[in-house]
């Protein structure tokens, strides 16, 4: 093993102990080593990995800016042990960092959604969906949180999820409203009835008795949404706009209600499972409703003053 792979191992372990997955950049970093070795250096330049990072044709800027940044970090690390590494400027290809457009989804739309589940062929495939989305729905959960619950992460008694597959390797625990956790409760027992002998211990089954898988479970979702009227050729939701939506109609709810958003956001944080409450801030994008509830706030405690 080179000395540059024995860098990326320990880079690596160190940031992962410190709660990065680093999945991305681990096959990244392979790649780069495996491209200094075929140019017969051991040393990495800043030459050498802008034309790493620029190696993908007919790619955007930011895609290279990305991969230049993985091995920005990683020259920054190897510098402190090997002074002759070359850190790559900042700025070399231009970056803009494009969040799509959520998909703000309404009461009638999730309905929509959950009854096109319901018409899926396979009567386990069709339970096993309905359920899923309808707890992306009333959670707010991750997509890859939801998917990876095994039985024994639910605790539908007590009206309680587990989730240790969190972002950052954060375990929280996700109280369910009563409707919900009865929802699963009666989704858990038609699972077990269509399904006695799974062949996997989660909790969401695929019709064959295995996990489901992220990718079967978007292709179904871009299918009942097409069937169902919601995507079109100029819109195009996402399964993490149902995360979204649920973050946006509580704050509206609160709005309604007169909670003071500023006092109550962290719970909301602490719920999704954000860092802090500026992410939340962030991810939170507005919608006509919310603006309009704001401007009606605003207007009632300072409209009358002149």
């Amino acid at each position: 093993m080179s000395a540059l792979a024995r860098h990326v191992e320990d880079y690596l372990r160190l940031r992962r102990a410190l709660g990065f997955k680093l999945e991305r950049e681990g096959q990244l970093l392979g790649q780069l080593v495996a491209y200094l070795q075929t140019a017969g250096v051991a040393t990495l330049t800043s030459e050498l990995a802008v034309a790493w990072a620029r190696e993908p044709d007919g790619v955007q800027p930011n895609h290279w800016a990305k991969r230049l940044g993985v091995a920005r970090r990683f020259a920054l690390y190897v510098q402190t042990m090997d002074p002759a590494t070359e850190v790559p400027p900042p700025g070399v290809f231009p970056a803009r960092r494009y969040r799509p457009t959520p998909y703000l989804w309404s009461h009638s739309d999730i309905c929509g959604l959950l009854d096109g589940a319901r018409a899926l062929r396979s009567p386990l495939r069709a339970a096993t969906h309905e359920a899923f989305f309808g707890l992306l729905a009333a959670s707010g959960m991750r997509v890859g949180e939801v998917v990876a619950l095994q039985r024994d992460d639910l605790d539908l008694d007590a009206g309680v999820i587990t989730v240790h597959e969190a972002k950052f390797d954060r375990p929280r625990l996700v109280p369910l409203h009563p409707t919900t956790a009865e929802a699963l409760r009666r989704y858990a027992a038609e699972r077990d009835r269509l399904c006695p002998r799974p062949r996997s211990g989660a909790f969401f089954l695929s019709s064959t008795g295995t996990a489901i898988d992220r990718s079967g479970v978007g292709k179904t979702f871009r299918k009942i949404t097409v069937e169902i009227g919601v995507r079109t050729a100029t819109v195009h939701p996402r399964i993490h706009d149902l995360r979204h939506s649920f973050a946006v109609h509580t704050l509206i709810e609160w709005q309604r209600s007169n909670v003071d958003i500023d006092e109550h956001i962290s719970t909301l944080s602490t719920y999704l499972g954000h860092v802090s409450p500026a992410g939340t801030y962030w991810y939170l994008s507005a919608s006509p409703e919310l603006m309009e509830l704001a401007a009606e706030r605003l207007h009632a405690r300072f409209g009358a003053a002149r």
